[in-house]
């Protein structure tokens, strides 16, 4: 095609637009007119309309008549007298472009069991997490960390009032009427930093985000620009990341700089300087240096400060971030994970056949435990994909669900895989020195841990994806602090650090405490699961053993702690649970044939209790007596086909209802044991 061709089909392409947007007519058709290619007389119509509008609509009557050529000369004339349309032109199909290949691209997820070309649709997995632009205080952080169930989503609430965010609000004005020109995402590992920013891809890709606000978005990913070799421009580095050419780029960000947003993804994951102050300055799109140094210049705004950032990461740099680099005015957002509502609408896209939906949400939400850790999206995704494996392979509902502490194993196998890379310890290492950190932290009551006792424990916070970092206000300075993620994840690491000390005495201390300090109560349960064959199978993996000693002594310890008749419903529970989390049937077995009478000494109990009881119930044939079991209507169903082991049960309904003591004599009938129940 010859080049009066080619600019005829760009004036035919875009004509609507034209007419729309061309203000400088007639320069343009005295142009044309100049040159011979317009008649005195449909000059003297286009020059006697009334709009700009009807003057092109005459105007094109010439350019149709006229063919290529004439079109061609009004493509030259336009490319002088109408510079910023004719470039805008020019990019709107190479921009069009580019977002139809950013859907394709991001509509589909890749999960961390994912084999090679399985994916699943962005749409079947997002859901929008909570997220709050406001630092949260001591007092508010500990609050967060200790509940759990139901107080912990009521916390979640109370601090979404008023200060939650949307995704299409975070580049809205203040208060004060000032809009960001760089946005902080900060998040925890697993909370879902990255599936919300493919989300923000994808979404304005498809017309629903940002629609007018900003013309194009580009996304780099840190850990990606680590690996980028030799020294490259801003305007490589972004070609180096999508479909466009240095010279598209070129073009679109000298267009219109202002509406350009470029997310950063990972920042924590970026390999900084030693001093970042040190980095080259340079302000030239085109120049060249190495990648950390180029992307530094665009955060501080020294490279395209008209442009717009929205730069994610973990809490342990976003005060690198914040201080050193990040151009202003800035705006701080923290992704605190699912709330309530999130945590049952992941469920629902994740299963969508709507009984398993809801088994499982009904399953996990009795839990306290795994529906608080269901908060972090990660959590909630190994959970789900956990309980489908046994829908699929046709299991009874959820019973015999892996344990609350395979649960977190594999959580923490998820983040030591693909969140860990680069770290200056062993796994071994890390482990052990996040569980001594996690002991201390349950002796001394201390959820908020000091950053001198961390840096003393943890060689590199910064970089740990299992702990948190806040600032805090304190008077006129700031303070730093560090947490786990959760309560429940201290006392995990806390229960990993026992069973990998290999000391009787400790172990022992600490069983001691289960029963006169609560606290410990969880710390014991974990322990115990970690005794799990398939949780060691997994420990192994990454270079952790639990030596058979250790095991043999915890055995012990609920072997005499059954034969003892005298003791709390609290230290009953603890043993129940114990047992569930061990799920090692022979065992089970063995205890529940030695414990002469479960003394449950009332209130009602738990969903997670039934479940445990349950369990236990049915890894034996036999058992002696149970007394004081209370139970709902509901509970009752659960546990019904194994009353019949009872020789002996003492058990108060909430409000039977008829079908239920019909239920329940149909059950002891069968059994056989009418006579000794009550």
């Amino acid at each position: 095609m010859d080049q009066d061709s080619e600019r005829a089909r760009f004036v035919d392409t875009h004509w609507l637009e034209l007419v729309q947007r061309v203000q400088m007519v007639m320069p343009i058709a005295d142009e044309l007119k100049s040159r011979g290619m317009l008649e005195w007389e449909p000059y003297c119509k286009i020059r006697a309309a009334d709009t700009d509008q009807e003057k092109m609509r005459e105007l094109y009557e010439v350019l149709h008549s006229g063919g290529d050529k004439v079109k061609s000369a009004f493509y030259s004339s336009l490319e002088i007298h109408e510079p910023s349309l004719f470039s805008d032109l020019e990019i709107s199909p190479v921009i069009h472009k580019y977002m139809k290949r950013i859907c394709s691209e991001y509509q589909y997820v890749t999960e961390y069991n994912s084999l090679p070309g399985e994916h699943v649709l962005l749409s079947e997995r997002f859901t929008q997490p909570l997220i709050l632009r406001k630092h949260r205080d001591r007092k508010e952080r500990e609050e967060e960390i200790r509940s759990s169930g139901e107080s912990f989503q009521q916390v979640l609430s109370s601090r979404s009032s008023g200060d939650s965010v949307h995704l299409n609000s975070l580049f809205d004005p203040d208060d004060h009427g000032i809009s960001p020109s760089s946005v902080i995402l900060q998040g925890n590992s697993g909370n879902g930093k990255s599936f919300t920013v493919q989300k923000i891809m994808m979404d304005w890709a498809s017309g629903v985000l940002y629609k007018g606000r900003f013309d194009i978005v580009f996304h780099l990913k840190c850990k990606e620009i680590n690996r980028i070799p030799g020294e490259k421009s801003l305007v490589e580095i972004l070609s180096c990341s999508c479909s466009l050419t240095s010279h598209e780029i070129s073009q679109i960000l000298q267009q219109s700089p202002e509406k350009v947003l470029v997310v950063i993804d990972g920042f924590d994951e970026l390999k900084l300087p030693q001093d970042i102050n040190d980095t080259s300055a340079h302000t030239d799109l085109l120049q060249k240096a190495p990648p950390v140094d180029t992307l530094c210049a665009l955060l501080r705004g020294r490279i395209l400060p008209e442009s717009f950032l929205l730069v994610s990461s973990r809490s342990t740099a976003t005060d690198t971030l914040s201080k050193d680099l990040l151009k202003g005015p800035q705006r701080f957002s923290e992704i605190v994970g699912f709330s309530e509502k999130g945590v049952e609408e992941y469920f629902q896209k994740f299963f969508q056949n709507e009984e398993h939906y809801r088994d499982a949400y009904t399953y996990v939400k009795a839990n306290e435990t795994l529906i608080t850790a269901c908060s972090i999206p990660v959590v909630c995704w190994i959970i789900c994909t956990t309980i489908q494996e046994r829908f699929k392979y046709g299991a009874n509902k959820t019973s015999g669900l892996e344990t609350t502490t395979s649960i977190y194993v594999d959580f923490v196998c998820t983040l030591l895989q693909h969140h860990c890379q680069g770290l200056s310890q062993s796994v071994p290492t890390l482990l052990r020195s996040l569980g001594e950190l996690a002991e201390r932290g349950m002796q001394e009551q201390q959820v908020l841990l000091d950053e001198k006792s961390v840096n003393e424990t943890i060689s590199d916070p910064a970089g740990n994806p299992f702990l948190c970092k806040f600032l805090f206000k304190r008077r006129i300075r700031q303070g730093t602090m560090f947490s786990f993620m959760h309560l429940s994840f201290q006392e995990f690491f806390c229960a990993l650090y026992y069973v990998l000390l290999d000391e009787e005495e400790s172990l022992g201390k600490l069983l001691m405490d289960s029963s006169s300090k609560p606290r410990f109560a969880a710390v014991v349960q974990f322990v115990f699961g970690l005794l799990n064959k398939d949780v060691r199978s997994t420990l192994k993996e990454h270079g952790l053993f639990i030596r058979p000693k250790t095991q043999a002594h915890l055995k012990q310890w609920i072997l005499e702690k059954v034969k003892d008749f005298f003791w709390s419903s609290v230290a009953v529970f603890i043993v129940l649970h114990c047992l569930y989390e061990l799920h090692e049937e022979d065992f089970v077995k063995e205890v529940m044939g030695s414990w002469e009478r479960i003394d449950l000494h009332g209130p009602f109990l738990s969903r997670a209790d039934v479940c445990a009881l349950l369990y236990c119930c049915q890894c034996c044939q036999r058992i002696e007596g149970i007394s004081s079991l209370y139970l709902t209507s509901e509970y009752l169903s659960m546990i019904l086909p194994e009353l019949h082991k009872f020789k002996d049960a003492s058990l108060a309904i909430d409000c039977p209802s008829d079908s239920d003591l019909g239920e329940l004599i149909y059950a002891l009938t069968r059994g056989q044991t009418l006579s000794s129940q009550r």
